[in-house]
């Protein structure tokens, strides 16, 4: 099986969608499969696009892209969209249309929460066939063996980290912690650690800041915390609470966006009204949770086999999927590209009905 990923995967720290792509090439890899990262290959089985906007630099190809090589090649390569995005967690305007657009290309659609499959659905995305496919993290990186339970003697440290400086990552309440931190009720039973990149104008004076970590660096300092704090707005998943997660730390989590679905069960959920009061409850059953830690199931290697599992799955329904396509609507973009080039223009065109009718 040959498989070409829609993405420019970066080394270090990069957040979460760059380590999704490497969790899922070495996987995928693994399970023999020829794993690239551009169109080369004529006779590709799958196309995943992830990223459609050719100035991120994360971005390999687009939809365009992908709509071309369907055009130049008579193999019936199909083609995932992976939705990770959106506009609510970055406060943007445009992301979800260029989604939306975007998915007019995909045969199959894989969301990272179910909120955010919601969403989209809400805002009239219409994809022949879809699931979601939670996060998960390297379990051979993000363990519990470092992680040292807290003894009641000493501060609780809360911890949290974000590769993307957004204000909705939770700076709200970050800086809300950082002053909790100093007040007399607070300042000899409670520290706070944040690991990464900071909003513009954002300083902490009381909170220990730490800049990007990754890999088994990251893993050691999150294990030296005892509780995971997340209080990003509108995250349809994220990586960093996983990884908290994983490292043994149970989760104090916003209500917010995807994020439930990941925390519900390891931890205690809270909104900007009721933090104090559930860090408190926090601090009464934090035993409890400790103890959940160890059967946190959003590994990376979960996460990679039911990828793996769609791939086969399309692969076996390929000439069904095929035949379901909606010829007209590429027809249409031949139009667009290839206008002035009639000669061209007629021979894919041709090449496009012969095989729709075969």
């Amino acid at each position: 099986m040959k498989i070409s990923l829609g993405m420019t995967l970066q080394p270090g720290p990069w957040g979460g969608g760059n380590q999704f792509g490497h969790s899922l090439a070495a996987y995928l890899r693994s399970k023999g499969v020829d794993v690239y990262f551009d169109l080369s290959p004529p006779d590709l089985d799958l196309i995943l696009l992830t990223e459609p906007r050719p100035h991120l630099q994360s971005s390999a190809f687009t939809d365009k892209e992908i709509r071309a090589y369907l055009a130049r090649h008579t193999y019936p390569t199909l083609v995932m969209h992976r939705i990770n995005e959106c506009d609510e967690r970055k406060g943007t305007h445009d992301v979800n249309q260029i989604l939306i657009n975007a998915n007019s290309c995909a045969d199959y659609t894989i969301f990272i929460s179910r909120w955010l499959q919601d969403l989209f659905f809400r805002q009239g995305l219409k994809t022949p066939d879809s699931t979601v496919i939670l996060n998960g993290a390297n379990s051979t990186i993000f363990h519990r063996h470092d992680y040292r339970p807290w003894n009641k003697q000493e501060k609780l440290r809360l911890v949290t980290h974000h590769w993307g400086g957004l204000y909705l990552k939770g700076f709200d309440m970050y800086v809300r912690v950082d002053e909790l931190v100093a007040s007399p009720a607070w300042k000899e039973r409670l520290d706070f650690t944040y690991i990464g990149n900071l909003p513009e104008g954002v300083h902490f004076a009381n909170a220990t800041y730490i800049p990007p970590h990754s890999g088994r660096a990251l893993a050691k300092l999150l294990a030296r915390h005892h509780v995971y704090l997340t209080a990003s707005q509108y995250e349809p998943a994220g990586m960093h609470h996983i990884e908290g997660a994983m490292c043994g730390l149970p989760l104090l989590y916003r209500e917010s966006g995807g994020i439930p679905e990941y925390c519900q069960g390891y931890g205690l959920s809270f909104t900007a009204a009721n933090f104090e009061q559930q860090l408190q409850k926090m601090i009464a059953t934090y035993d409890s949770w400790v103890d959940r830690m160890a059967s946190y199931p959003h590994t990376a290697e979960k996460m990679c086999e039911q990828y793996y599992q769609v791939c086969l799955q399309l692969v076996d329904q390929r000439d069904a999927i095929i035949r379901r396509r909606k010829w007209r609507h590429r027809a249409l973009w031949l139009m667009q590209q290839y206008r002035g080039k009639s000669e061209f223009f007629r021979h894919l065109l041709w090449r496009m009905i012969s095989r729709s009718k075969a």
